[in-house]
């Protein structure tokens, strides 16, 4: 993982006068007021916030003390060819500036992600961890392994063993509640409930965003995710309807469940746990599970164990991981998560104008679908046609009902074969696959849509769907590649040339080292051409 630099002498720092701010980067803390005891017995990294308002503004005053690392440039500048792509080093900061329970928590999540995560995960972002898996083995299986799942945390991972774990019901229920992981699983208070649901991060495919129309550069409220930030597991677990259910049910005037996941998370520096909501009715339609399973195992520490809330064709950031406690309010959460983060603006809303109350929230996710393979500026040398494959996927309840494909920039269309679509799930995504002819060469540019089943369809172009924040890039997915047609004369002539003398047509910007033609045979091709120049 990368490293912090060393921390500064502790006799650095003059806390006295609070006009004075020190720098850091650092491993601990030199404030003497930094230390914030962990809330719960066995849950490692839980440090509430939400029920302190007075501790809260301590935190916050200890991080008025220094001056953290800039955000990095990675919009206007080139993302850096680095695995991390970026490190996240003022999040680590903010943890080594509050004191020992918090300063160790980037380097245990990286370990987590060491121990949990396939060795060639692409790390979007070192800390919060945010990753996702290499494009081409994505789409090999209906469910991601999962190791291969994308993670999109917004703090550290906290741990608890099943045998400390507890969760509280409370707010505007009849009967407020504590349960342990033995009642959660008691089959006789909670029926089991498993389903196979697709979760998508909102910033998946943002990197199209940023290449043609940088936004928001906060690297991970705006990480820059290619087209693996989506993942389909089944989960099971109960459904949270039947648990609100068990603690009497809901009071007058209650509308919304409010989440909350035990993580530390930093905004504008301020510190809260994680906190979103989720309308009744989506509870009520069984729609929302408290699970603790993922593809038959126990779900990983790395995605939300013990127990994680699955919202079905939500954002998955309302997906809450490390469940701490559950309220019923009457209106949505107040938290900054669900007021002032995953809004979709207009595309004249930005850094000028851009209000919180402009940009309405991202719940359903809408159709959208990707290009797996070929990868951009891939050299295809085929024999007429061009394997292409994919995911599509449609939220809030609807499904992918047909995948179409172009090779020329969207205006001829394919259909993909419904024998090379996966199964239809209710709230999962299908893959896809195609042999799509292709007689054009050179430069070409292959493009993707899905229309689902409430002939919903994705917008044609990214200018269509660009906003400030960058979030749900779901235009058709477009990926330029140099086509290289076999079936054509002269290529097939170019390519036995090359192979003969053992060179390679690759990379395609490496000029050849033999000559393009031989002078009869210029001669006579120059004569079939009627010369160069007009007879007069």
């Amino acid at each position: 993982m990368p490293t912090l630099v060393d921390r500064r002498d502790k006799h650095d720092a003059k806390f006295e006068d609070k006009k004075d701010k020190t720098d850091i980067p650092l491993q601990e803390s030199n404030h003497p007021d930094a230390y914030f005891a962990e809330e719960v017995k066995g849950w490692h990294g839980y440090v509430e916030w939400e029920k302190y308002p007075e501790k809260r503004k301590q935190a916050a005053e200890i991080l008025t003390q220094y001056k953290f690392a800039e955000e990095p440039e990675f919009q206007l500048q080139p993302i850096p060819d680095t695995n991390p792509r970026l490190e996240g080093v003022r999040w680590k900061q903010y943890h080594a500036a509050l004191g020992p329970t918090l300063k160790d928590v980037p380097a245990e999540s990286w370990d987590i992600v060491k121990e949990e995560k396939a060795e060639d995960m692409i790390h979007v972002l070192d800390f919060p961890y945010n990753g996702e898996p290499p494009r081409d083995r994505l789409v090999q299986t209906t469910l991601t392994r999962n190791e291969d799942h994308f993670v999109r945390n917004h703090g550290g991972i906290p741990t608890c063993s099943e045998e400390d774990y507890f969760l509280d019901i409370g707010g505007m229920v009849n009967n407020p509640k504590r349960l342990t992981m033995k009642d959660l699983r008691n089959e006789d208070l909670f029926p089991r409930q498993s389903n196979i649901v697709t979760l998508q991060c909102s910033g998946t495919r943002r990197i199209e965003q940023i290449n043609e129309y940088p936004g928001d550069g906060d690297e991970l409220i705006n990480a820059p995710w290619g087209e693996g930030a989506i993942g389909t597991a089944r989960w099971t677990g109960v459904s949270l309807k039947k648990v609100i259910k068990y603690c009497g049910g809901l009071k007058d005037g209650a509308k919304h469940i409010e989440l909350m996941g035990v993580d530390t998370y930093f905004k504008k520096g301020h510190l809260y746990n994680y906190v979103v909501s989720v309308p009744w009715r989506k509870v009520r339609s069984h729609e929302v599970i408290l699970a603790w399973e993922m593809n038959g195992k126990p779900i990983p520490k790395i995605h939300g164990h013990p127990l994680r809330a699955v919202v079905f064709g939500y954002i998955g950031a309302r997906s809450v991981k490390w469940l701490g406690r559950i309220d019923a309010i009457a209106e949505p959460s107040n938290a900054p998560v669900q007021k002032k983060e995953y809004l979709y603006y207009t595309p004249q809303t930005g850094k000028h104008n851009a209000t919180y109350s402009s940009g309405f929230s991202i719940q359903d996710m809408p159709v959208s679908s990707a290009i797996m393979g070929p990868v951009e500026k891939s050299v295809i040398v085929h024999n007429g046609s061009i394997k292409m494959n994919g995911w599509a996927y449609s939220g809030g309840g609807h499904w992918p009902e047909r995948v179409e494909v172009s090779v020329d920039g969207g205006n001829v269309w394919y259909e993909t074969p419904y024998e090379q679509l996966s199964e239809k799930y209710y709230y999962a995504w299908r893959t896809w696959a195609i042999d799509v002819p292709c007689d054009a060469e050179g430069w070409i540019e292959l493009v993707c849509r899905c229309w689902d089943n409430a002939l919903n369809t994705q917008p044609t172009f990214i200018r269509s769907a660009w906003n400030w924040d960058l979030h749900v890039t779901s235009s058709c997915h477009r990926v330029k590649v140099y086509s290289v047609n076999k079936t054509k004369p002269a290529t097939a002539r170019r390519l036995k040339a090359l192979e003969e003398r053992g060179l390679s047509l690759l990379p395609i910007t490496k000029p050849l080292p033999i000559d393009l033609e031989g002078d009869d045979d210029y001669d006579l091709e120059t004569q079939r051409r009627h010369g160069r120049d007009p007879q007069e």
